[in-house]
């Protein structure tokens, strides 16, 4: 299951990507928020961060205006590896490198068009489980 949250800044964006789950028959849950009206980011980080500690979901997307507070935000929370991504290659390479369990996105810094093939790439590629990789994962989280 995928956890998808976003705020003001990224309903736009957020309104594309579950066409996209939705044709792909993905399962997800919606953690907000629902219109343009101004929220404030930390709180649906949290709630995407909350689905993947407690196991509800495996993997996360949170979209902000540019992606970087809210990716910030996820990130304080132990476990958690949020990615800001900006084309094909870095989300390839984050989940290949780095295992990371959250996609983030800007909705003010990509296309839905770029947007829908970044998250495709980030839901379908594999943590490479190289050692090298796996250690430099286990001396982030300490």
């Amino acid at each position: 299951m995928i956890a998808i949250a976003c705020d003001h800044g990224g309903y736009e964006l957020k309104l594309e990507i579950l066409k996209y789950l939705d044709e792909k028959g993905l399962e997800y849950k919606d953690f907000g928020c629902d219109s343009t009206e101004a929220v404030d980011y930390p709180v649906y980080a949290r709630k995407v961060t909350s689905a993947i500690k407690d196991g509800t979901c495996e993997k996360g997307i949170l979209i902000c205006g540019t992606g970087i507070g809210i990716s910030i935000a996820a990130n304080r929370v132990p476990g958690i590896r949020a990615a800001l991504c900006t084309d094909c290659f870095c989300a390839e390479a984050t989940r290949q490198h780095n295992d990371a369990n959250i996609l983030a996105l800007g909705g003010r810094v990509v296309g839905p068009g770029l947007a829908v093939k970044i998250v495709d790439t980030f839901l379908n590629t594999p943590f490479s489980g190289a050692a090298r990789h796996q250690n430099r994962i286990n001396l982030i989280d300490g």
